[in-house]
């Protein structure tokens, strides 16, 4: 499997400064990608051949073990549309890693699939892995009369609170992927 990631979309998709060294920045991404290759990534398990897809001040950027950055001449979309179409012509499964709309399509039209950029933001180790319905935990006996005071548990009383693993009031943590204003 190859996952392609749109360097400039994944790093722009964090707040962290990343406009003031964005070849630092593409580096620190690239670095944090090395543990997809063994591991796997977008619900695939490894090994992955992981290639970054890099522009503009980030085009001196170097390969390390398990990432290949591919530098391109001009804009990174067509790079990583030209690298998708590769995949499907080497019947290699694909997928994507980007927020931009257009690029999705783009690469969708050569069979690739595609993640948002929260899916190589998190190292892998700290993920779960995802469950099958069948898989899921059986929820802890509580006796007749225990209420949230005796048990810990709020989830009778969650309609001001927000989701139950998010933040209060319903809030996320940014915006989701495939939101106005993500990627272009």
């Amino acid at each position: 499997m190859r996952l392609i990631v749109d360097a400039a979309n994944v790093v722009g998709s964090v707040p962290d400064g990343w406009w003031r060294d964005r070849r630092g920045a593409t580096e620190r991404l690239r670095d944090s990608l090395v543990p997809y290759a063994a591991v796997g990534a977008a619900g695939r398990p490894g090994p992955v051949e992981v290639v970054l897809v890099v522009e503009g001040a980030a085009r001196g950027v170097e390969s390390v073990p398990g990432v290949r950055v591919e530098a391109a001449a001009g804009g990174g979309d067509d790079l990583i549309v030209e690298l998708a179409a590769r995949a499907a012509a080497d019947g290699a499964d694909c997928v994507v890693v980007t927020a931009d709309r257009e690029l999705r399509r783009r690469v969708a039209a050569h069979g690739a699939e595609c993640a948002g950029p929260r899916t190589v933001r998190r190292p892998p180790e700290r993920r779960p892995a995802p469950r099958r319905p069948s898989e899921a935990r059986p929820r802890e006996a509580q006796p007749p009369d225990a209420g949230p005071d005796q048990t810990g548990d709020r989830t009778a009383d969650r309609s001001t609170d927000g989701p139950p693993d998010g933040p209060p009031g319903g809030l996320s943590d940014g915006p989701s992927e495939g939101s106005p204003g993500e990627g272009t």
